[in-house]
């Protein structure tokens, strides 16, 4: 049986920074964040550990947020900061200036589907690739690649922005 205040202590952090990757707003993504945790205190005799416990609380994060767009007819954009950290360094490397922030943001929200989710929860909530994998329920050789052509894609559209 897992713990409910371990499982806070070790995973808030990645979850709340994987849904205010998405929406930007750090009261909204408190919030979330916490339903999350109630969520999964309801649910946690029914977690059978197909997948790490950080992987189905970002699964419940999202829903949660989704739901959310949907019930306020929202629509979900990304949205870069400068200040963000990001994990790869190539990527952060090109965050030169305000302008390359505004590039690199635009290049960021402009990556389809599954590279962009691929690309949040590699960086902002810090999930491995096979953690990614389960999630999709692909390999985690399918995370690698796409996480990988989500960075080249990111990289070309700057190259074409010079």
């Amino acid at each position: 049986m897992m713990d409910l205040d371990q499982l806070y202590r070790e995973y808030f952090t990645s979850v709340y920074r994987y849904i205010f990757s998405m929406c930007k707003d750090s009261l909204l993504a408190e919030e979330i964040t916490q339903e999350t945790f109630f969520r999964a205190l309801k649910k946690l005799d029914s977690f059978r550990g197909e997948a790490s416990a950080r992987v189905w609380l970002c699964q419940i994060a999202k829903n949660i947020y989704f739901s959310y767009l949907n019930k306020n007819n929202r629509l979900c954009e990304f949205k870069f900061d400068e200040s963000d950290n990001l994990v790869d360094e190539s990527v952060e490397s090109a965050i030169l200036s305000k302008e390359q922030s505004a590039e690199l943001r635009a290049a960021i929200h402009a990556l389809e589907e599954p590279y962009k989710e691929v690309f949040m929860l590699r960086v902002y909530a810090d999930l491995s690739f096979s953690d990614i994998g389960t999630l999709f329920g692909k390999s985690d050789g399918w995370a690698r690649v796409t996480y990988h052509r989500s960075r080249l894609k990111i990289m070309d559209s700057l190259e074409v922005l010079k």
